[in-house]
C-alpha cells in the first residue's frame, strides 16, 4: 500500500564540517542524533525520470526505509509529493504506474547510489510539537555503472512538518542567510549528482559558481522567434502538462481529470488552428487519438460535474418541494452511471494505445512536420490563424441565433461553443508573441465560451432530469421535484440564450481583432 505526503523543503549549500547556526530565536531545537542512509536511485537508461525532476529511490536506514517516489508540485518553492511504498527488491507496482507515462516500455534499473550521514534537529514549539526538521547531510554519490565517478558534498535541508506553516521556512531562511548560508542551486541530491558528473554536449557548459566548488549548468537560449517556434512551444507545453497530470489522475487528485482533458483539447486545437504551419498528414491522426483520450477521460469528469450541478439544485429547494426520496434517487442514478469509471480511467492510462499516443507526440516534437509558413514571423501567421478561427465562430453563432428555440438550436449552440473554445485557445497560443492584444482576444472568446458552456450544461442537465423523472415514476415515486428542476434548467438555458447576443456583440467588436494587427 502506497502512502503520500506533501514535502515542502529548502536546501542550502554548506562546507564540510559546518555546524548548524543558532535557530533558538525561531523555535525550540531538539537534537535527534545521526543516522546513516543508503539510497539507490532508479531510472531508465536515458534518465527519463531525472529529466522530468522525478526521483524514484529504494532507501534503507532512518525512520522511513522503503521505496520513495517524489513528484514535483512546484520546484521553485521546493514542493513535491512523496509517495511511499514498503521495502521490496523490485519497484512496487503502485509506484510503477505513477511513472508509466514517463517510462512507458523502457526498463527501470539502478542508476546512482547515495550514502548520506545525516545529523537531524527538530524545530518544535513550546508544547514540543514538531514544526520542521533540519538536517545536515554529508553525501557520497556514485554511479551504479562500472567505473562510475564518486563525488561528495555537504548540504543543509529544512523540511516543513505535516500541516506546518510555510512562513516558518522564511524565518529559518533569514537566520541562515545572516549566518552566511545560502540557498542551493540544486533541486535535489540526485539532480546534483547526475549533472555534476554528466558528460557535456554542444548545448551546455559548466562553470564553477563563485568558487563554491559545484558546477552550474547553463542551457542555450531557446526563445521562440518564428511562427513555427511559437507553435512548437505551445505543443511542447501541453505535452508536458499531459505527462505531469498523468500521475495526478491515477491518484484521483481534485480537478486532475479536467486539467488533463484541457491539455488534450489545447493540443487538438493547435493542430487545427495551425494547419498552414504543421503538416495535417502527421497531425490529423494524432488529433484523432487525442479526441479518443479526451472522450475516455470525460466519462468520469462529466458525471462528476453533472452530479454536483443537480445536487446544488436540490439543495436550493425548500423541503416542502422535495417530494419522494429525491437525494436517494440521485445517488442511485449516479452510482449506476459511475460504476467502474475510475478503474476504466486507469486502464486507459495503462493501455498500449495511450502510450503510443505519447510516443507520437514525442516523435512530432523531435522531428516537427513544419510547412513553409512556419518560417513566417508570428505577427503574420498567428494572427491569421486566430482570425480564421474567429470567422468560424462568427458563422456558427449567426447560424445558431437564426434558428428557432429547440433541439436544433441547442445543437448549433453547442457547435458554436466548441468554435469559441478553439478561438480562445488560438488567442492563448498567440499571447507570448503578440502580448496584450492576443490576451484580450482570448479573454473575449472565453466570455462567449462561458455563456455557451452554461447553456450546454443546462441541456445536459435537462436530459438527466428527464431520465431521473422516468426512473422515479417507474419506481412508484413522485416525479414532481424532477419536473420542477427540469423547469429551472429550461429557464436557465433561455437566460443564456438571451445573454448570448450581448456577449457576442462585445466579443466581436472590430477593435478587438484590429488590435491583433489585422
Amino acid at each position: 500500500m502506497a502512502e503520500t505526503k506533501r514535502e515542502i523543503e529548502r536546501k542550502y549549500d554548506v562546507k564540510a564540517g559546518t555546524e548548524l547556526p543558532d535557530l533558538t530565536g525561531v523555535a525550540g531545537v531538539v537534537d535527534k542524533g545521526t543516522a546513516d542512509l543508503d539510497a539507490v536511485y532508479w531510472d531508465t537508461p536515458d534518465q527519463r525520470l531525472a529529466a522530468a525532476s522525478i526521483t524514484l529511490r529504494r532507501r534503507t536506514g532512518g525512520h522511513d526505509a522503503g521505496w520513495h517516489l517524489k513528484l514535483p508540485v512546484s520546484l521553485a518553492d521546493g514542493v513535491r509529493d512523496e509517495v511511499h511504498a514498503p521495502l521490496s527488491d523490485t519497484v512496487p507496482r503502485a509506484l510503477l504506474g505513477l511513472v508509466r507515462a514517463r517510462v512507458r516500455e523502457a526498463e527501470l534499473a539502478p542508476l546512482l547510489r547515495l550514502e548520506t550521514t545525516r545529523h537531524v534537529r527538530h524545530l518544535v514549539d513550546a508544547e514540543g510539537t514538531l514544526l520542521a526538521e533540519v538536517s545536515l547531510d554529508a553525501v557520497r554519490a556514485e554511479r551504479c555503472a562500472p567505473g562510475g565517478e564518486r563525488i561528495g558534498w555537504s548540504e543543509l535541508e529544512v523540511e516543513l512538518a505535516d500541516d506546518g506553516d510555510p512562513r516558518l521556512l522564511d524565518k529559518v531562511d533569514k537566520k541562515l542567510r545572516k549566518a552566511g548560508v545560502r540557498r542551493s542551486l540544486w533541486s535535489s541530491k540526485l539532480n546534483r549528482a547526475l549533472r555534476t558528473t554528466a558528460p557535456m554536449d554542444g548545448k551546455t557548459k559548466r562553470t564553477d559558481d563563485e568558487g563554491t566548488g559545484h558546477a552550474v549548468v547553463h542551457l542555450e537560449d531557446d526563445t521562440p522567434v518564428s511562427s513555427g517556434d511559437h507553435v512548437l512551444t505551445r505543443l511542447r507545453t501541453q505535452r508536458d502538462a499531459l505527462l505531469a497530470l498523468d500521475p495526478a489522475v491515477r491518484r484521483d487528485l481534485p480537478d486532475s481529470v479536467h486539467q488533463m482533458r484541457v491539455a488534450t483539447r489545447r493540443l487538438r486545437s493547435a493542430f487545427k488552428s495551425y494547419r498552414k504551419i504543421l503538416d495535417r498528414t502527421v497531425t490529423d491522426p494524432i488529433g484523432e487519438e487525442l479526441k479518443w483520450l479526451a472522450a475516455e477521460l470525460g466519462v468520469d469528469r462529466d458525471q462528476e460535474v453533472l452530479t454536483e450541478r443537480l445536487t446544488d439544485r436540490i439543495g436550493a429547494l425548500p423541503r416542502t418541494l422535495l417530494l419522494g426520496p429525491v437525494r436517494g434517487r440521485l445517488r442511485i442514478w449516479t452510482v449506476a452511471r459511475s460504476a467502474g469509471s475510475r478503474r476504466r480511467t486507469v486502464a486507459v492510462l495503462e493501455s498500449k494505445r495511450y502510450l503510443a499516443l505519447l510516443d507520437s507526440l514525442d516523435a512530432l516534437l523531435a522531428d516537427p512536420p513544419l510547412r513553409p509558413a512556419a518560417a513566417a514571423p508570428p505577427e503574420k501567421a498567428l494572427v491569421k490563424a486566430a482570425l480564421k478561427d474567429y470567422e468560424r465562430l462568427a458563422t456558427r453563432i449567426e447560424h445558431a441565433l437564426g434558428l428557432p428555440p429547440g433541439q436544433e438550436r441547442d445543437v448549433a449552440l453547442h457547435d458554436a461553443r466548441k468554435a469559441a473554445k478553439r478561438a480562445r485557445y488560438a488567442g492563448e497560443a498567440a499571447t507570448p508573441a503578440l502580448g496584450k492584444p492576443a490576451k484580450k482576444f482570448a479573454k473575449r472568446m472565453k466570455s462567449v465560451q462561458k455563456v455557451l458552456g452554461d447553456h450546454q450544461d443546462s441541456v445536459v442537465a435537462r436530459e438527466a432530469l428527464r431520465a431521473l423523472a422516468i426512473q422515479a415514476h417507474l419506481a412508484g415515486e413522485s416525479a414532481f421535484t424532477w419536473g420542477l428542476l427540469y423547469g429551472q434548467e429550461e429557464a436557465a438555458g433561455k437566460d443564456r440564450e438571451r445573454e448570448l447576443p450581448e456577449a457576442w456583440a462585445e466579443a466581436s467588436r472590430a477593435k478587438v481583432r484590429s488590435a491583433l494587427g489585422s
